[in-house]
């Protein structure tokens, strides 16, 4: 483990050079690792898990279209595929990988699988930081671990095959058997985690559902659709409203970004695209601090939980998902953005 300060903060990490891969294998060498949940995170863990020389099962309901795509990745059944209690009895380490309103559901009959010196691993704080809303209170004796990859299981894994790695954050919410942290490290290293820095479950799910709500996914889609919006109805066109509202910053400015941070993009952008960004990022910032303070108060009251709980839990909600996606990928800026994306050279 290294301190490293950001800031003035001194934050604990754990790098790949510290905690190689062959330090992670030992360490779990005689561990069963179960996959619960072949959905977002699942196949991407999963996976990497498996190439890096671990021991996996999965499991996950038969007859599902998740099974059907864990067979096609070349999980075996009654092999390295089960349903889900038995594949929870047969491993040592039960990832915990269902949607947070699966893990609600199936908890009762997978807490009589948390035998003694076991380890329940989560990717997501939410289950335990809103236990009273959840129901989720695992047994004493057992580890409780958590390493949440800050991205996508499909980037996860892209990235794997890629020889690069995706930062993760790591917790641990119970120590029962003093191996938890030789344990989250070597699940965060066999994953395929680029860096590991430390958090608890609670900070991970306050800024997790702050984020994907924010600047993650919600804010960046209203902020795209508000411009789009705007100058469409200044008669522009929509190929040149989406390639100025989307794709430059894309395909272009984020890998800048990215690579080497907010200050070096403006410092290689035109002089008027530096003037114009300096003088209005402030007045972003300032018009969306309050919904942002407003949002981070509806994730720590608990009540943003509550809602993704009675919503993600109702039996249509399946069907509803697919109506409200079904708007955004019907409006004109994404109809748009498919006509450009096939337009990209590398697509021709």
């Amino acid at each position: 483990m290294a301190q490293i300060n950001f800031g003035g903060v001194n934050e604990t990490v754990v790098t790949r050079e510290e905690f190689p891969l062959e330090k992670a294998r030992k360490v779990l060498e005689n561990e069963t690792i179960a996959v619960i949940g072949y959905g977002v995170q699942g196949p991407g863990q999963s996976l990497n898990l498996r190439d890096n020389g671990f021991n996996v099962i999965v499991g996950q309901r038969e007859g599902t279209r998740s099974w059907e795509r864990a067979v096609a990745d070349g999980w075996v059944p009654g092999q390295t595929l089960f349903g889900i209690e038995e594949a929870a009895e047969r491993g040592t380490i039960i990832q915990y990988l269902l949607s947070d309103a699966g893990q609600i559901a199936v908890w009762p009959a997978l807490r009589k699988h948390l035998t003694a010196g076991k380890a329940l691993y989560f990717s997501h704080g939410f289950g335990i930081t809103y236990k009273e809303r959840t129901g989720i209170v695992p047994p004493a004796d057992v580890d409780v671990i958590l390493i949440a990859p800050k991205g996508s299981g499909t980037s996860l894994r892209r990235m794997f095959l890629e020889g690069r790695g995706l930062n993760s954050s790591f917790a641990v919410f119970q120590d029962a058997t003093g191996h938890a942290f030789e344990r989250v490290v070597a699940l965060g290293i066999g994953v395929g985690s680029g860096y590991l820095f430390e958090t608890d479950f609670k900070r991970e799910v306050y800024s997790d559902l702050t984020g994907e709500r924010g600047t993650l996914m919600g804010a960046i889609q209203g902020i795209f659709a508000a411009q789009y919006e705007t100058l469409r109805a200044h008669g522009h066109t929509p190929s040149e409203a989406f390639n100025e509202t989307v794709e430059e910053l894309t395909q272009s400015l984020m890998p800048l970004v990215a690579e080497n941070g907010m200050d070096w993009m403006y410092a290689n952008c035109s002089t008027t695209a530096q003037r114009g960004a300096l003088d209005w990022w402030k007045r972003f910032r300032d018009a969306a601090k309050p919904v942002f303070e407003q949002l981070y108060e509806e994730v720590a009251t608990g009540r943003e939980a509550q809602r993704s709980i009675d919503l993600n839990s109702k039996p249509d909600y399946r069907q509803k998902l697919e109506e409200e996606l079904r708007e955004l990928r019907e409006s004109e800026m994404w109809q748009a953005g498919a006509v450009v994306r096939k337009l990209r050279p590398e697509n021709n």
